[in-house]
Parts: structure tokens; sequence; C-alpha cells
């Protein structure tokens, strides 16, 4: 069934605090979800709801609590904790009173997580709105772009074949346990002592005695595979279960470190790719390649993530280039008029040519636009905030829909924190405004009263 209507009563309670009587309400963030339509947001998601069974949590809950964790850089049982104790969060999510105890599960996250999908794009839609109506965005802030990729690593260890090997062991005694299948040997400490000895050899340099461990691990997961495909064999149910991490195994006992095509280097988190991005610090990073898109000039507000999308399969970045300007476009609503891309952009598939103008480029670079190619660097710093200040920089949700959802939510975080600073911003120029208004008037009414200049204290006051 569709989520509650959030509602609130605006009486007092004798026994409970109301949030608007303990906190601030010229915080930035009290600011910021008056800003943001709640109802909009509502309305959108209500369709993924069926008219029947027990209604959902409130939607303002849930992504108040999903917008706090992208924008704090918090994970999801961090959010939780920090909302009990924490007033600002608490209003934020639309609580009317100052709660003791989280009124949901952690995992609810995740659930809405998956059952939003593709509509997470809405948020981001939201933000580049609320940055607009803020005036920390402006219409002709969106004509002209700057887009780049990135690399979203995946939480994963680095793929040795050593490790791929002894995981695919580990992943089978344990998926055998669950389904109640006894193998002959399980094989785990052999298979830890050999992993532990290889990774040894190899540094080392003792390559014969680390291809012997190797050797050692294949044959055992070999055994595994065999002994498990003789115990389940018609028997359709345990052959279903088995069916995809028995065909992982496999792959990882048949691969070699120096193979072309397609690998895996992950046995629980297939999806993950081998991409070189030609870095000195990291020549191969494992995860999903990410298509991040910023306004090139600076906006009041600074430079807002004006689309993002994961890319999976790795392909190359001139043919991401058509689709990617077209949903920016969609997305914000404004046609783009020129848009700056780096070398790796070369033999793009743009459908209007003219207008992407190549790092390094020559011919027909000049004035304005010679000025706009030389900003197309500040997106790199952008991709770093949302490295660091966000949770691109390492994805821990599942799968390929978790990648996408990840790369989404770290841009959506980031365009709210630069709305958050714009707005704590215009809040420090207010006061100063008011400080300074309240000085001069303070100085002035000192003159009539001594017929003498104020004091340095005053004419300090006044002039800051």
């Amino acid at each position: 069934m569709r989520p509650k209507k959030h509602r609130t009563t605006g009486s007092g309670d004798l026994f409970r605090a109301r949030l608007d009587q303990i906190i601030n309400m010229k915080h930035e963030l009290v600011q910021l979800a008056g800003k943001v339509d709640w109802d909009w947001i509502d309305g959108e998601i209500a369709p993924l709801y069926s008219e029947n069974g027990r209604p959902g949590i409130a939607t303002r809950f849930v992504i108040g609590l999903l917008l706090l964790k992208h924008i704090y850089g918090l994970s999801d049982e961090g959010v939780c904790e920090r909302w009990v104790h924490d007033p600002y969060f608490q209003y934020f999510t639309g609580e009317e009173f100052f709660q003791h105890a989280f009124p949901h599960e952690r995992s609810d996250l995740s659930h809405w997580r998956k059952r939003l999908g593709d509509k997470l794009e809405l948020l981001l839609a939201e933000s580049l709105r609320v940055a607009h109506e803020a005036g920390a965005l402006r219409g002709q802030d969106l004509k002209r772009v700057t887009v780049d990729t990135t690399v979203q690593p995946k939480a994963i260890t680095f793929p040795t074949d050593a490790k791929l090997l002894h995981a695919a062991i580990k992943g089978l005694n344990r998926l055998a346990r669950k389904h109640g299948v006894r193998l002959r040997q399980s094989y785990l400490r052999i298979a830890k002592t050999a992993a532990m000895m290889a990774g040894r050899y190899a540094h080392a340099k003792q390559f014969k005695r680390h291809q012997r461990q190797l050797r050692i691990l294949r044959s055992r997961l070999g055994r595994i595979i065999r002994d498990i495909h003789r115990k389940i064999e018609g028997q359709t149910v345990l052959e279903n279960a088995f069916a995809l991490p028995l065909g992982r195994a496999s792959q990882i006992r048949s691969q070699q470190q120096r193979q072309r095509g397609w690998k895996l280097y992950s046995f629980h988190a297939p999806e993950v790719e081998c991409i070189g991005k030609g870095k000195a610090a990291a020549p191969y990073e494992f995860g999903v390649k990410a298509s991040i898109v910023t306004n090139n000039r600076r906006a009041p507000g600074g430079l807002f993530v004006l689309h993002a999308r994961a890319l999976p399969d790795n392909p190359y970045d001139g043919h991401t280039l058509r689709d990617v300007i077209d949903r920016t476009e969609t997305l914000t609503g404004c046609a783009i008029e020129r848009a700056y891309v780096d070398k790796g952009y070369r033999g793009h598939d743009a459908q209007n040519p003219r207008r992407i103008f190549i790092s390094g480029q020559k011919r027909g670079v000049f004035g304005v636009i010679k000025r706009e190619l030389r900003r197309r660097s500040a997106i790199e710093p952008i991709i770093g905030h949302l490295k660091t200040d966000g949770h691109l920089g390492r994805c821990y949700l599942k799968g390929r829909a978790g990648d996408a959802a990840n790369v989404i939510l770290s841009a959506v975080g980031h365009n709210f924190r630069r709305i958050l600073a714009w707005l704590r911003e215009l809040l420090c120029l207010f006061l100063i405004q008011l400080w300074r208004t309240r000085a001069l008037s303070g100085s002035a009414h000192f003159r009539l009263l001594n017929g003498r200049p104020p004091s340095i204290t005053v004419a300090f006051v006044a002039g800051f």
C-alpha cells in the first residue's frame, strides 16, 4: 500500500518538546526542509505501490534519511544512529516532537533504494530545482556543461588469483552448509594456508613456489566442484541453487592472469569490471565507470552535478556522449549550447559535433570558448569531492542496481551540500548586514548624545 501521508498536529504536548521550540529555525537544514517539495516527491513515488496491504513508511521520512546520509557521507547505520540524538535530522525528516528512539528498521533504507530504482533521478532533478529557487543556480548556467567519466570502485579486495580461488572455495563450502550438502572434504584449512603462502612467495619473487600454491588451490577447487555436482545430480531445487555459484567457481578456476577477454574479479560481485584510466598511482581500478556532468561556468552557489549515471560494461567514452547529453537536457529542461570534454571523447557520437569542444583543440577555439575550455578541468575537483565527501569513492551496495543508485545519490548529496553552503552564506551575509546597520545607528546615536566621534570599538564594528 502507498506510504502514509505526513501530518502534523500543530499543537503542543505537556510531556514532549516540539522541535520548532528547541532548534534554531534559521538553521540551513531547517530552511532546506522548507524548500524541498515533499508532496511532489510523494506523488511521483506513489505509483510504485499497490492499493492493498499495510501502509508504507512516510515518504518524507525515508527520502529525508537518504538525503541526510549522502549529504553528510554517513552509512545506513550511522544516519539512523545520528537521527536519534540530532533534532535537526528529525525535523528534516518531518518529525513534530523530539523522538528518543528510531521508529523503524535500518533495512528499510535498502528496501526503498531497490523499490525506487530509476526514480532516484527525481531526487537529482529536485536538487537542481531547489538550487535554482534558492538563487544558487541560474538558468544560463545549464547551457554550457562539462562532461567527464570516472571509476566508482566496488568494495572488494584486490583480485589476485590466490584470493579469488580461496574465495570460491569458501563460498561453495558456505553454500553447501546452507543447503545441507555434505562434502567429502572442505579443504578450508589447506586453502587458507595455500593462499597465505602464495602471497608471501609472490612478494619474495619466488614465482615457482607461488605457482605451486596456485596449483594446490585450483586442484582443491576442482575437487569441490566435482563433489557438489555428484551430490546434487538429479535434484532440481539444488541444481538451480548451485547453478550460478558453480559457474563462477569454474570461471575462476579456468581463467589465467594475463588472458584476454572477459574475466571474473570477485566471487560475490560478478558485475565488477577492470578499468584502466591511466593513473600512475592506480593503473587499474575495479568497479564501474560513471559519467558526471557539471556546469562549466561557476554558478553563484558553485559547480553542481547536472547529471550522473553508471556506465556498465566499460563503454568507450565517446560512444556515451550523445546519450549523456540527451539525458541531461531531459533532466534539466534546458538545451545544451556547448559541451566541453577531455581527449578521451575523441570520435564521439554527439548529435551536434560542432558544439563539442575537446581539450587541446585549436580549430574554432577563440574568445569565450577558449576561456570556457580552460575551465574544463574544474570538473576534476568535483569528482574528488564526490569521492571524499560522498560515497562515490567506494560502493557498498549490491549488484549493478546498487552501482547505479550509489552514483545518482552521491550526485544528489553533492548538490544539497552546495545548497546548504549557499544558505549558510546567505544567513551570514544577512547577519553581517544587520550587525552593520545596528552598529551604524548606535554610533550615530552616540555622536548625537556626546557631541564627539564614536569610540574606536564602535567604528571597527561598523567597518566590519
